[in-house]
């Protein structure tokens, strides 16, 4: 299973630990990317404490700046790979998602012809670059593990066989309605930081597709929340795509200039962040989380700009543009009456009650020599 980043591991752990759980299964982690990072947040010590206590470590260096340094990354990370890979001769790999990293290493596994496991395939993000990335994997891989009915048939348009993709759920919104979380004095201890109504998490990202400078909507984004004093805030990092130090650099002044009202914290881990869901009134910013887990949790999500255009939403999603006065129109319709109970009596589009089970079977129990080949599916008119 590979993993580079706070966001994936999340979403994968539970996964890892059911399957490594199962006498017919054993699970190696490689883990690279942001994992590796003192500046993220050194997450592979969340890996550790999940119970994998010797994760394999795939480096590769931080691309921050620069589209070009981030193929050189790839490239180092395709290496790491190949490598391990090469060394382990796994009967499958598990990659979720649409990063850079993963489009690495997909490609490694795809030469050594080590069958694919996708998950979360067949969703769109028009705004990144990681809708191409999502789709390259998609038909590199084998087998596919869909978060809605749409997109399974979006990956069977793709020309991949009905009967290796399957719709599971997304295992996001599994997660938080079984992880053990933390309570709300535990966690504001935790951050040092009351959360109080009214309060917003927000984490802030880089569209790699848009043309405009990430800088200048970041400042637009910190001048709406300036306009609700009242609210106290945690801000996590974004990832390090192309282009995300400027924003980082931004949101930490930020916090330097409101000690008292925010808290920038590079990664909350995965039960931080989901402990944080149960306690802020509205989510803001522009991550695929807010709009395919916090609408179960029964508050809004202000989703910013084009990064996350195409997904498939829930009522609770309010979108907007980059502009502060569009960006604080939103959040005070997030923090209305009206806004908070639109959240309530919204249905979550992504929930299935058994994901978890739904998705270990399909990985353990699917016949390894049906994955070693594929064939084009072609939708009859």
């Amino acid at each position: 299973m590979a993993t580079g980043t706070r966001a994936d591991w999340g979403l994968l752990s539970g996964i890892a630990r059911a399957l490594d759980s199962r006498a017919d299964c054993h699970v190696d982690i490689l883990a690279t990317n942001m994992h590796l990072s003192e500046r993220y947040g050194h997450t592979i010590d969340e890996i550790i404490a999940d119970g994998f206590k010797n994760p394999i470590l795939v480096p590769m260096p931080e691309a921050t700046d620069s589209p070009a340094e981030a193929v050189a990354a790839m490239a180092r990370c395709m290496e790491g790979m190949a490598a391990e890979l090469s060394r382990l001769v796994p009967d499958l790999i598990v990659i979720l998602g649409d990063r850079f990293e993963m489009l690495a290493t997909a490609t490694a596994a795809l030469m050594l012809r080590i069958p694919i496991v996708h998950i979360a395939g067949g969703e769109i993000s028009e705004g990144a670059v990681d809708d191409s990335i999502r789709h390259a994997i998609t038909k590199m891989a084998a087998l596919h593990l869909t978060a809605t009915e749409p997109y399974r048939q979006r990956v069977i348009a793709m020309g991949e066989e009905p009967d290796r993709i399957i719709n599971t759920g997304a295992i996001g919104v599994y997660n938080i309605m079984h992880e053990p979380l933390m309570s709300r004095v535990e966690l504001e201890e935790s951050v040092g930081l009351p959360l109080s109504e009214g309060s917003l998490l927000v984490t802030y990202h880089p569209a790699t597709l848009d043309d405009g400078d990430p800088g200048k909507y970041c400042d637009a984004l910190l001048e709406a929340l300036d306009r609700f004093p009242e609210s106290n805030v945690i801000i996590t990092y974004p990832n390090n795509d192309a282009r995300g130090r400027v924003i980082i650099e931004r949101i930490e002044a930020y916090g330097r200039r409101n000690p008292g009202r925010v808290r920038v914290i590079p990664s909350l881990g995965k039960t931080r962040y989901l402990s944080a869901l149960r306690c802020v009134s509205a989510v803001v910013g522009n991550s695929s989380s807010g709009i395919v887990e916090v609408p179960s949790m029964k508050i809004p999500t202000v989703d910013i700009g084009i990064r996350q255009r195409g997904r498939l939403c829930g009522r609770s999603v309010i979108h907007c543009g980059d502009s502060t006065d569009e960006i604080t129109a939103a959040i005070a319709f997030a923090l209305s009456l009206e806004g908070q109970r639109q959240a309530v009596e919204s249905e979550n589009p992504y929930a299935k009650a058994d994901t978890l089970d739904i998705m270990v079977r399909a990985i353990a129990d699917t016949p390894i020599e049906t994955l070693r080949s594929k064939k084009f599916y072609d939708i009859r008119q």
